[in-house]
């Protein structure tokens, strides 16, 4: 008897729960329908309603850098001492000024007796392009920059790289932002891929770019800044090395050499090799 009453309960009950149920389905529908009158789109998960109340990560900013290539001219060298140490204490005092007031971030080289027509270089970063231009112009004021020229000038830009660096995947955000470790040397040149590359399928370029990675990545001591140039200057990229040890850099740079990518290089000249040096030890070594 107990179960009968247990069952006609349970029967009893069931009408009532699909009501409550249609009642429910027909509320959400009035809402969404009223929601939609409106021009609104109604929130339905609530996957949905964190992911629109979650605040976005804020977008890296990317950064412009200029490779400043300077040539002294030899009638300074003829000039009294004092007007050369006058000279030259305007130019450093201009550059030390933009990094005191980071307006932007310079790092100095000499490449006195390393390369024919260049004898100091400024590695320039910088969130906007006008204060590398300013820079240029105040330093050309100094009685320092009456007597240079720039036989070279590279610009560029840093970006996320297209091809995955599969041992290191974090490494892609390292190319948003130059972080410079002041090493030893730095070797910069301007680098330009034959069109045929750009033809080749994304999964065919990665597969040679996986090798290059690899390359790379026996040589620790080298680390590579690549900042990216289309449209902005004559090149496409412009690569940039820092490392304590040149003969470690010669050795990757022959090795690469060896690699399927070097068959699309078109040009990756001129190359130059710099000493990292404080602003006045840079001016002091033009003589």
């Amino acid at each position: 008897m107990l179960s009968v009453v247990l069952e006609l309960g349970k029967a009893a009950r069931l009408p009532v729960c699909k009501l409550a149920a249609s009642n429910e389905a027909s509320r959400v529908s009035n809402i969404k329908y009223k929601h939609e009158l409106n021009g609104e789109k109604m929130t339905t998960t609530t996957a949905e309603q964190e992911k629109a109340t979650k605040p976005e990560a804020p977008k890296l900013r990317r950064q412009f850098v200029s490779f400043a290539c300077f040539q002294i001219d030899p009638a300074w060298r003829k000039l009294p001492e004092a007007e050369k140490a006058k000279g030259k204490n305007e130019f450093e005092t201009v550059v030390n000024r933009y990094n005191n007031e980071k307006i932007c971030q310079i790092l100095s080289y000499t490449t006195m007796g390393m390369k024919a027509d260049v004898d100091l270089m400024l590695w320039i970063i910088s969130y906007e392009l006008e204060p590398i231009q300013q820079l240029a112009t105040d330093l050309a004021k100094t009685g320092l920059g009456a007597y240079l020229t720039r036989p070279h000038s590279f610009l560029a830009m840093t970006k996320r790289s297209m091809y995955l660096d599969r041992i290191d995947p974090e490494h892609q955000e390292d190319r948003m932002h130059i972080l410079p470790g002041k090493h030893k040397y730095f070797f910069v040149y301007p680098f330009v891929k034959k069109r045929e590359w750009y033809l080749l399928s994304q999964p065919e370029r990665q597969a040679m770019m996986d090798e290059h990675i690899k390359t790379g990545n026996r040589y620790p001591s080298v680390k590579l800044n690549t900042t990216y140039s289309f449209g902005l200057d004559d090149q496409e990229f412009v690569v940039a090395f820092e490392t304590d040890s040149a003969s470690d850099f010669l050795d990757l740079v022959q090795e690469l050499r060896e690699s399927k990518a070097s068959m699309y290089t078109l040009r990756d000249t001129p190359i130059l090799t710099c000493l990292f040096k404080s602003i006045k030890e840079a001016l002091d070594s033009l003589g």
